[in-house]
């Protein structure tokens, strides 16, 4: 039978569990195969269900019963307001008081990764589509791993040897004649880009310490950074990166030693650096003798054009490289490659090591699996002709639908369009507007180290079914409409 199957048996159970005695014995899995037309593998499973819901309990040699219903009591948790005292990080301690109450979301991390209605239209989150994963590769992986000796053994700190080479291997394709491309040795391997922007902060800047971040900016480096301790200096990014004499000025002003950038496909703004760009940051990183942690995160995700990573152009240890594996791979093989050369790597690798000790082995293996299996590439291009076409057909539609708002940018690749909206729109209300006719959407506050500097969505194109894309911008101008008059 299907896992339906098994659904339906555990619903017509837990009717029947209601109006039961507590103690009362279940029929036997024979009866129930018999009375569902069922296997014994979709009863036990059904009962299995049940069982981890505190329904019922399995009594060796006797059988399944109801479980009594254990009453509730409330608990007084007040003592914690005391011992804890005033939110010291986060995005949410942040917020300016007057949003507190009307902030649709507790913060950002909630709002990009809450789980969504299967009739909502998601605009919202930061993955990938299921579709746009490569599931069959990722499954037979996982199995493989689960069967090797990753499945038993604790792998080195740094990472599995393989694994390491990979992600040196695959930055040094990039790196021009007359420079030296990374080692093994000059990788880790971080359980998710998250963790390592952590450690990153930590290890090059210290808690107090400045670090320049383009703004907008990923969310998660703002998280992160707050959680450091770190002291955040916005420089203002553009649609196509920041100003590179603003970035001079601000690292001889502040001192600060280390820059967080995504030169290729900002989230959220999508930008992508020029060569011009990336070589003008790069002079002034060295001048300045500063770090640049260059999170290339969309590596996977191009569309209409080639990137190349800043640090593949530097082999004198200024760049700190991190490219995650997570979104492109799957979201439940949360793993991340980060590259760095001197006494920096050595820092970084002791500060990612104090915070996770080493990342699962199987996951490790696995996602050494997908990406050296002949399938990947042909995977990449497939997502590359995908996410263009949802790109275009989402531009399309708010062109058409919201013609108040601005795309100042139509990204070439990466997951997400950055639109602004007028600046008499109340953005947390046209949230819970359009949420309550079934879109969800992320306001662009959070994406700002500071107070955000307008009105502004961040859309995620690469998001499950493309085809109510049309619909949601419909939903989204009306909303605009309602408010604006």
């Amino acid at each position: 039978m299907n896992h339906g199957s098994s659904d339906r048996i555990a619903n017509e159970l837990r009717r029947w569990i209601e109006e039961a005695p507590p103690g009362t014995r279940l029929p036997s899995t024979r009866s129930l195969v018999a009375q569902h037309g069922a296997s014994p593998v979709t009863v036990q499973k059904a009962l299995r269900s049940l069982a981890a819901q505190g329904l019922v309990e399995s009594r060796p040699g006797a059988g399944t019963f109801v479980r009594p219903v254990r009453r509730a009591r409330p608990h007084d948790y007040g003592w914690q307001t005391t011992a804890l005292g005033a939110a010291a990080s986060g995005i949410a301690a942040q917020r300016p008081p007057e949003q507190a109450d009307s902030a649709p979301h507790a913060s950002a991390a909630s709002s990009a990764l809450r789980s969504a209605p299967a009739e909502a239209v998601a605009l919202h989150a930061g993955y990938p589509d299921r579709e746009l994963l490569p599931e069959r590769l990722v499954r037979a992986a996982l199995v493989r791993a689960s069967r090797g000796e990753a499945a038993v053994s604790r792998p080195p700190s740094a990472g599995l040897p393989e694994l390491r080479a990979w992600f040196a291997s695959e930055l040094g394709t990039a790196v021009p004649s007359g420079l030296t491309p990374p080692a093994a040795s000059d990788a880790v391997v971080l359980p998710g880009s998250q963790s390592g922007l952590s450690a990153v902060f930590r290890a090059l800047a210290g808690t107090g310490g400045p670090v320049l971040i383009e703004s907008p900016t990923y969310w998660g480096a703002i998280l992160a950074a707050q959680q450091t301790g770190v002291r955040l200096i916005p420089i203002a990014g553009g649609p196509h990166g920041p100003d590179p004499e603003e970035l001079d000025r601000a690292l001889a002003r502040t001192g600060a030693r280390v820059l967080y950038a995504q030169p290729s496909f900002a989230n959220p703004t999508g930008a992508l650096w020029s060569t011009d760009l990336a070589e003008r940051v790069l002079k002034i990183v060295r001048r300045h003798r500063a770090f640049l942690v260059e999170d290339d995160w969309a590596r996977d995700f191009a569309v209409s054009a080639e990137t190349s990573p800043l640090a593949a152009r530097d082999d004198a240890g200024h760049v700190v490289y991190l490219r995650s594996l997570t979104k492109s791979v799957s979201p439940a093989v949360r793993v991340a490659g980060l590259i760095a050369r001197g006494p920096a790597r050595e820092r970084i690798a002791a500060e990612a090591e104090a915070q996770s000790m080493y990342v699962s082995g199987v996951l490790q293996a696995a996602a050494l699996d997908v990406v050296t299996q002949p399938g990947w590439r042909t995977h990449l291009g497939g997502v590359r002709r995908q996410l263009a076409e949802r790109r275009d057909l989402l531009v399309g539609a708010l062109r058409e639908h919201v013609p108040s708002a601005h795309l100042a940018l139509v990204p070439h690749g990466g997951l997400n369009l950055w639109l602004q909206l007028p600046e008499a729109v109340d953005l947390h209300r046209l949230i819970r507007d359009c949420e309550e006719r079934g879109v969800l959407l992320a306001g662009g506050d959070a994406w700002f180290p500071q107070e955000p500097a307008g009105r502004f969505l961040r859309l995620n194109y690469a998001g499950p079914n493309p085809g109510a894309f049309p619909e949601a911008a419909r939903v989204l101008g009306r909303a605009l409409e309602d408010q604006l008059g």
